[in-house]
């Protein structure tokens, strides 16, 4: 547990003045955090082969384009870039003609690309989110911290019956429900009086988004149990690595981009 508070501490301490600077600071510091989450994503790999060198650096450029792609407005930089991505995600297909079967096949290029779009897409969207009002991404971020977290402790207190025991045995029905209703009226609170009017829309997002991260945390999950680990990595000490703090955070910033219009 000390372990953990200090991890948390840190963390924070780190996130919290680039969060609040913005900028292209923010930008960096995402593109690191989605670098970091591909690894994780990549070693889960290793129980079959190691990727070769060449491919992890295509993927790794590629997702950094898609994450720090600034789409807004469709102008000339973005059908560069779209164009650019295109180019490296056909590569990533074509380079496994050239591979034996034992260090990079067809299957691995079609794992690589769905993860690469995935954390790509869902990174971008939170520098669009920050980009565009700090109190936003907060409101964002809020309605993970507080489903999280009142997920977990409702579910204790109250909690008889399993959600879905397969994947996650300690999540209850309750603890799910109660969880996303506190994270919908504390984000809407917070949304109100920093972010802009309430309205019944803001209200049926924020609970749909809610919806998602809880979702979004069952899926990495289940990731977890089909290739038998418990964290994605280590990096963090007592919390596991980026995808296990960020699994709801990816599916909510996917959620953003659907009902980015409403808020």
């Amino acid at each position: 547990m000390k372990k953990r508070i200090i991890s948390a501490i840190v963390m924070l301490a780190i996130v919290i003045p680039i969060v609040w600077y913005g900028g292209n600071l923010f930008r960096f510091g995402v593109g690191v955090v989605s670098i970091l989450a591909l690894k994780e994503m990549l070693d889960l790999n290793k129980s079959h082969h190691e990727l070769p060198l060449l491919v992890s650096l295509v993927s790794v450029i590629t997702l950094l384009l898609i994450v720090l792609a600034e789409y807004d407005g469709y102008s000339i930089m973005f059908g560069v870039t779209y164009r650019g991505i295109a180019i490296l995600l056909l590569s990533l297909l074509g380079l496994s003609i050239f591979y034996d079967e034992k260090k990079y096949t067809a299957t691995d290029a079609l794992f690589l690309i769905g993860t690469i779009i995935l954390l790509g897409v869902s990174f971008n969207a939170m520098i669009l989110a920050r980009m565009t009002d700090l109190y936003l991404f907060i409101y964002l971020i809020l309605i993970f911290i507080f489903t999280d977290t009142f997920a977990m402790l409702m579910g204790m207190a109250f909690g008889h019956h399993k959600l879905i025991p397969k994947v996650s045995p300690k999540k209850t029905i309750e603890g799910s429900v109660l969880g996303s209703l506190i994270g919908t009226v504390v984000a809407c609170v917070f949304y109100h009086f920093l972010v802009n009017s309430i309205s019944v829309s803001v209200v049926l997002v924020t609970l749909a988004l809610s919806i998602l991260g809880q979702i979004g945390d069952l899926i990495f999950s289940k990731i977890k149990r089909e290739n038998d680990i418990k964290d994605f990595s280590n990096l963090i000490p007592g919390h596991g690595g980026i995808l296990d703090r960020l699994d709801s955070t990816i599916a909510i910033m996917l959620g953003f981009l659907l009902f980015y219009s409403l808020l």
